[in-house]
């Protein structure tokens, strides 16, 4: 079984988009050879513009799959002090650096990403970094 983390932007690509992008966020989503992880970042980054703007099949889509994600990131402050760690060795912003934290914290096998590969996220060496790009 892969434990697969995925960035915001994957769940977003799969709920709005229509492209290859979502092609590809979907197929991820639907492999049963996958449990997911995630973390509260990835939720705050999701879920309360959904929420506040009315969208709520959006907002359903997301939490049904946090409702499936087998791999919780326990939140403390080593992740941030390991966030900022990443972001200033691999000049990442912020939530991409709490995003490869988590990913490495929850062991997860691979982090998951709409970033281009040119991306800084794509610099990192904790985890093995896919983009759907």
């Amino acid at each position: 079984m892969t434990v697969s983390f995925l960035d915001s932007g994957v769940l977003i690509a799969a709920f709005r988009g229509n492209d290859e992008i979502a092609r590809k966020a979907f197929a991820i989503l639907d492999d049963p050879r996958r449990e997911f992880a995630s973390s509260g970042y990835v939720q705050l980054e999701v879920l309360p513009k959904a929420v506040y703007f009315g969208r709520t099949r959006e907002a359903a889509f997301y939490r049904e799959f946090f409702s499936q994600v087998k791999h919780w990131l326990a939140e403390d402050y080593s992740i941030l002090a390991a966030a900022l760690e990443h972001a200033q060795k691999e000049g990442l912003n912020a939530m991409d650096a709490l995003h490869v934290a988590a990913a490495v914290a929850v062991k997860a096998d691979e982090l998951i990403t709409t970033e281009s590969p040119g991306k800084p996220m794509h610099r990192t060496r904790a985890i093995r970094v896919r983009s759907l790009r």
